[in-house]
């Protein structure tokens, strides 16, 4: 409509039975809008909304794994690893340490080892593989398409 009066503009929406709602106060001159009030937030609203829903992806996940696991169920949680690396989450593996297992802490680098070595390319250690009281974790993400250094045996 072009630059009009505060006055002129208010009188312009009263006329439409709309709102005059000020879009950007600190432009010279300010930049104000004539809609609906309730239409103007929930499309603010939504756009809100929309811009959380893409940022939630990224999370991490973690799987718990043993330093005496069995083959099979290390390959069932090296699959569901997979499953979060495809949905764009990163994963922690961490190898829990009970009883008399922390005298053996090399197991768990072993089996942290094979994990990587069973991923190949569709993993990237994010963080290396770190003691944390009882628990032994270290942080993979999706893959860049080539193999990364291996794990060091601590």
């Amino acid at each position: 409509m072009g630059i009009l009066t505060k006055t002129e503009a208010l009188e312009k929406a009263k006329e439409l039975g709309l709102d005059l709602i000020e879009i950007a106060p600190n432009a010279d001159p300010p930049v104000a809008k004539i809609t609906d009030f309730q239409k103007f937030r929930y499309e603010e609203n939504k756009k809100e909304r929309a811009s959380k829903k893409g940022a939630s992806a990224g999370d991490l996940k973690e799987l718990w794994l043993s330093p005496r696991i069995a083959e099979h169920d290390l390959n069932v949680r090296l699959a569901r690893t997979e499953e979060f690396l495809k949905g764009g989450h990163k994963v922690k593996l961490t190898v829990k340490f009970k009883g008399r297992e922390m005298a053996h802490q090399e197991l768990g680098y072993k089996v942290l080892q094979e994990a990587i070595n069973l991923l190949g390319e569709k993993a990237a250690i994010e963080r290396e593989p770190k003691m944390e009281g009882r628990k032994l974790s270290m942080i993979v993400g999706k893959g860049k398409g080539k193999q990364n250094a291996e794990t060091k045996n601590e």
